[in-house]
């Protein structure tokens, strides 16, 4: 699920603390905990083809792998329960982070600034992933993947309740397009519901919350310490539910485990460094290639491909959110101020 709710964060964070648009200085609040101050003087000229085409390569590569890891979790939730599949993941990545945070940030990567709603990012961590495993053993895995991608227009509905932005006329034309293509691969039936998809559009609806929560993030923490802090508390909080949903691990299901949590790694780290090397204006087109990779990946290991009102809306959805973004990065939104 890369589809999962955890690398959406990213493309968020890692924009806003980007080294090359602005100065930013690590420092320690006096409670102990670590944060940092920007600075807005150095604006460093605008980025190079190459280092554009750079980005776009590693976001299309990072989120090819994300469909990848969500295919994986697709096939484990026939052996293991949900939450046994989204502590493996998040534990896995705890352990793999910690020694990269300790060696960068020292003992003070421990301690995250507003530890509150890093608990709180934490909780919709474990959250969304583990409702996208349950949702997505019953809904054709690329139909699951397009539907996640409401993410981006419940994101501009909470920005206006909660952040204090305003949206013009033509950003939520782009909205309302978007939630149209939804509920084409939806198609619900009241008659028959598919709990999967409501399970798929529960998980949209978390990450669009914890994108919110990275937004009050993104200028007093730096990605990685959040990125360690939110994993950590999302394997915490699925710790105390595995009594309750532990099932026996087969022979064969360790190295998907394993794979999962290498190709979650790598895909991570991919956008970083995509984030790194070009705008998210610039990016935001290429992260659509994902439901591509999930149509690739899900017709390679389950034999399925989307309807024809599927490809309408996925098509919606895609031009949707590409228009959205377009029309944010020419300010369509304007910063008010937040309101909590």
């Amino acid at each position: 699920m890369d589809a999962s709710c955890y690398t959406r964060f990213l493309q968020v964070e890692v924009n806003d603390t980007n080294p090359f648009t602005e100065s930013i200085q690590l420092r320690l609040s006096p409670g102990g905990n670590l944060g940092y101050d920007r600075g807005m003087n150095n604006i460093a000229p605008s980025r190079s083809y190459s280092s554009n085409a750079k980005g776009i390569l590693m976001v299309v590569i990072g989120l090819s792998i994300a469909a990848f890891a969500g295919a994986i979790m697709k096939i484990l939730g026939n052996q293991i329960s949900a939450y046994q599949i989204a502590w493996f993941r998040f534990a896995g990545m705890s352990l793999i982070l910690l020694p990269y945070l300790i060696r960068r940030y020292g003992l003070a990567g421990l301690r995250p600034a507003r530890p509150v709603i890093q608990m709180v990012r934490g909780l919709t961590m474990a959250a969304g992933t583990t409702a996208f495993v349950i949702g997505v053993q019953t809904v054709d895995y690329a139909d699951a993947i397009a539907i996640l991608y409401a993410y981006p227009f419940l994101l501009v509905i909470l920005a206006v309740m909660f952040l204090g932005e305003h949206a013009n006329w033509s950003v939520w034309i782009g909205v309302i397009g978007g939630f149209i293509g939804v509920l084409l691969v939806m198609r619900p039936d009241f008659d028959q519901l598919n709990t999967g998809n409501l399970y798929i559009f529960a998980c949209a609806v978390i990450i669009s919350i914890q994108l919110t929560l990275n937004r009050k993030l993104g200028i007093v923490s730096p990605p990685l310490v959040t990125a360690f802090a939110g994993a950590l508390i999302a394997t915490i909080a699925l710790t105390l539910m595995l009594p309750g949903h532990w099932q026996p691990i087969p022979d064969d299901a360790w190295w998907l485990i394993g794979l999962l949590v290498l190709a979650g790694t790598i895909n991570q780290t991919l956008l970083v460094f995509a984030f790194a090397h070009a705008d998210a204006s610039t990016l935001a087109p290429f992260t659509y290639f994902e439901i591509i990779s999930a149509v690739i990946f899900g017709y390679l290991f389950f034999g399925s491909l989307p309807s024809l009102l599927s490809w309408v809306g996925i098509l919606l959805i895609t031009a949707g959110g590409i228009y959205v973004a377009r029309a944010l990065h020419v300010r369509n939104i304007s910063r008010r101020v937040p309101k909590f």
